[in-house]
């Protein structure tokens, strides 16, 4: 017991046991006082802390979430994604684990080193894959002998999913997700060592009656530049960077340069569409705007300015006297 935390299935077998008589509760509390030993395992060696896995975990909830809307929209259909585990495992274990025959999504996420891996059990690549045809979201289980259309379909529609991740990551790092490799079988792809550590976050998935899981495996090379990003003391402190002057300089300088639309409305009127259609040359509309008001200028569509007009150089001219007050309450309505 020494602090690990029991699955369900173990729970409920220790349960069990202790119910028909087969273990002793006083055997099983002297077991857990005697010192035991515990074995370290180095071929999986934990590079991650229980902290940095929470927050991978709720990067990849917002992830979900995300993948939820996406698919909902290209499927029409019900769809529902949510993560259901996070584990740090050694690469070799995680290729033993998945099916012999699948969908193998792998992605190059600059600036970042090494390349990160999305799985997608054949059930749901097979489902999403009869709803792009227009069918209804049935499954067939044919993964080693995919058509070159079906081929195309399925890397161009996860190809654009994955963009959602760039989005997920945005407060831990801007990364730039980019499709290098589609494979169907495991044994063909080796991004790291066998037993380099990576973190496998698993996503049960529900597409109208068809569940299985989708996979997002991420080496420990890709995550280490930005391991302390992952800590809570990391993302609850406040101290704020200061720009540097010359970045601010130059900011200042390319806004300056910026070319804007300025107008000035004379005033309004309403007539009827009658007397709109016996307008001729001539004919005089009286506005809204008495002459001695001053006029109002917009900086695109915001009332920003209060002027007069005039003339300069023969031509017609506003003349700048004040700020517009309470821009931000002013209602164009």
């Amino acid at each position: 017991m020494s602090g690990e935390v029991l699955s369900q299935s173990e729970i409920d077998a220790l349960l069990s046991a202790l119910s028909t008589g087969e273990m002793d509760a006083d055997e099983l509390k002297k077991e857990q006082s005697e010192k035991k030993i515990r074995v370290y395992d180095f071929k999986r060696a934990l590079r991650f802390s229980k902290d940095q896995i929470r927050s991978l975990t709720r990067i990849h909830e917002n992830f979900a979430r995300l993948l939820t809307t996406f698919f909902s929209a290209q499927l029409r259909t019900y769809v529902q994604i949510t993560v259901a585990s996070a584990d740090q495992i050694p690469y070799e274990e995680f290729i033993r684990s998945i099916p012999k025959m699948t969908i193998l999504n792998v992605f190059e996420v600059q600036p970042l080193d090494g390349r990160i891996l999305m799985e997608v059990n054949p059930n749901i690549a097979y489902a999403m894959l009869d709803r792009l045809l227009g069918g209804r979201g049935s499954s067939v289980n044919k993964i080693d002998n995919l058509t070159e259309i079906e081929t195309k379909i399925m890397s161009n529609t996860f190809e654009r999913a994955i963009e959602n991740l760039r989005e997920a990551w945005a407060a831990l790092c801007e990364i730039d997700p980019m499709l290098t490799d589609f494979e169907v079988n495991p044994q063909f792809l080796q991004m790291v060592s066998p037993n380099e550590t990576v973190v496998v976050i698993s996503l049960n998935t529900v597409i109208g009656e068809t569940s299985g899981m989708i996979n997002i495996c991420i080496p420990h090379v890709v995550l280490e530049p930005i391991i302390p990003k992952l800590s809570v003391h990391y993302q609850m402190q406040s101290e704020k960077k200061e720009r540097e002057p010359e970045k601010m300089a130059l900011i200042e300088k390319s806004i300056q340069r910026a070319d804007v639309q300025i107008s000035c409305e004379l005033g309004s009127s309403d007539i009827s569409i009658q007397d709109f259609l016996m307008l001729d040359v001539g004919d005089v509309i009286e506005l809204n705007q008495k002459i001695d008001q001053p006029l109002i200028l917009k900086i695109g569509e915001i009332p920003k300015f209060i002027g007069q007009p005039g003339k300069t150089n023969k031509k017609l001219a506003i003349q700048v006297l004040d700020t517009l007050k309470g821009v931000h309450s002013y209602d164009e309505r």
